[in-house]
């Protein structure tokens, strides 16, 4: 059903309400908004409870619907949209899958908080990794996917009102988790410099009640931006003088192509302490579907979100439990191998458009690129930038504004596509830049037309 008027019921959220819904049929209920829709056979009533209405619209929801209906129309779209592997995941972990559910005990409930041997997996993992010593009963806690773990530990953590420190642009769950659990969310442009820890001060300084927690991302998703040691260890420092608590999000702790591997928080003495951090399989072994995914740290934190979960799951299906230890445990040339795809496909998506007339920086880490929009289209939005690469170009990308507000001005382009449909799409987005300032010019500002399509912004 089409959404035409929006009615602000919240603070800077704008909710949206059918055609036939009328202003005197919005009424007010305990914890909820109710809309009484008009039907054909009376009066229809929907409500809008108190977590749904602190939820905005789903930004990246328009170029979801345009990508599907141009595919049903037989386009055949390039999607770079969704940061979704695409690669199989190695035979090893399959097999041991396969083999685990042929044995009738494995398909009754397991354990919330993980098995065991995964548990104990997941700390050698980082003993070998990291350097970082975990006791897998109590420091260590199987999640399904990191988003879950994410989403279940500020529901653990967080209290109405409580105060969040967040990077933008980020990715959603780590603000939306908050925002669910009733907590209040100020934003921190991203970054790992001085002014990310000048910003951080600040809003400690400000922030009334005083923030509870302070959410990490590198590799950034989207940004893939990448912090060291120093970085985390001033963190640290200024977060237990605060009494800040750190959840930092590392699931792409094994796609680099830069430097040294990234670094674990929890390698800075005194980090146990105070913080969380979030690992997942679903880059790292191409197990995206599997959802698997752990929290490692602090004693008290963990036992919090263990606690939690311990009402709502019975953890992940045993074998694919089982097959995630072979994963952790087992050879990890596939980890070395998958890496290497993401790297070729990296350095194929940044020459192609290079040379298509779109220059973007090559990302250090992860599997995005965090691209300008081209000159020619900042005045529009990102989003709009987005619409017009799919209905001109049959190419899929990610708005940048659907990360937060400093997300403006870029797309995330996610790399899920073999190297010759990088080329294709390159081809594409090529044919779109040389005649956007012919066939545009009711779509794009005639300032942005003068600067031309090659460039791209800063």
């Amino acid at each position: 059903m089409p959404f035409r008027a929006v009615v602000a019921l919240v603070p800077g959220i704008a909710l949206s309400f059918p055609p036939n819904a009328h202003a005197d049929d919005v009424s007010g209920t305990q914890g909820c908004r109710r809309v009484r829709e008009r039907g054909s056979d009376g009066v229809i009533v929907t409500e809008d409870f108190h977590s749904i209405r602190r939820l905005p619209p789903y930004v990246f929801e328009e170029v979801n619907r345009l990508k599907a209906q141009a595919r049903a129309e037989g386009a055949d779209i390039v999607d770079f949209g969704m940061g979704n592997p695409d690669m199989p995941t190695p035979p090893h972990i399959v097999e041991k899958l396969i083999e685990t559910v042929r044995k009738p005990r494995t398909n009754r409930y397991s354990a919330s908080r993980g098995i065991p041997g995964l548990r104990r997996a997941q700390a050698a993992y980082y003993e070998r990794r990291f350097s970082v010593k975990l006791d897998p009963e109590t420091q260590v806690v199987a999640t399904l996917g990191s988003k879950e773990g994410f989403a279940n530990m500020a529901q653990a953590i967080t209290a109405p009102g409580d105060v969040i420190l967040v990077p933008n642009p980020t990715y959603p769950i780590h603000e939306f988790g908050f925002i669910i659990s009733g907590a209040a969310i100020r934003h921190l442009p991203a970054g790992t410099g001085t002014d990310f820890m000048v910003a951080v001060d600040r809003a400690v300084r400000h922030s009334i009640p005083k923030p509870t927690a302070l959410v990490l991302n590198y590799p950034s998703n989207p940004t893939a931006k990448v912090a060291d040691l120093d970085f985390y260890g001033e963190i640290v420092a200024y977060a237990k003088r605060n009494d800040l608590i750190l959840l930092s999000d590392l699931a792409y702790a094994e796609i680099y192509f830069e430097g040294e591997p990234p670094p674990s928080i929890l390698q800075v003495p005194g980090a146990m302490d105070i913080a969380v951090e979030f690992t997942s399989l679903s880059k790292t072994y191409a197990m995206p579907g599997w959802r698997m995914g752990f929290a490692v740290g602090n004693e008290r934190l963990i036992g919090a979100l263990a606690r939690v979960k311990s009402y709502l799951d019975y953890g992940a299906f045993t074998p694919i439990q089982v097959a995630a230890a072979a994963a952790l445990n087992g050879p990890q040339d596939c980890v070395d191998e998958i890496r290497g795809v993401y790297r070729a496909r990296r350095d194929c998506l940044v020459e192609a458009l290079g040379r298509a007339g779109w220059h973007i920086p090559p990302p250090p880490a992860t599997m995005f690129a965090w691209a300008p929009v081209p000159d020619m289209f900042r005045d529009i939005g990102s989003l709009a930038f987005s619409k017009l690469l799919l209905e001109e170009a049959d190419v899929a990308v990610s708005p940048g504004i659907g990360f937060g507000e400093y997300g403006e001005g870029y797309v995330r382009i996610a790399l899920v596509e073999n190297e010759h449909r990088i080329r294709q799409a390159a081809r594409n987005i090529k044919k779109f830049l040389a005649r956007a300032h012919e066939t545009l010019h009711n779509v794009i500002p005639m300032a942005g037309r003068q600067s031309g399509a090659g460039k791209a912004g800063t």
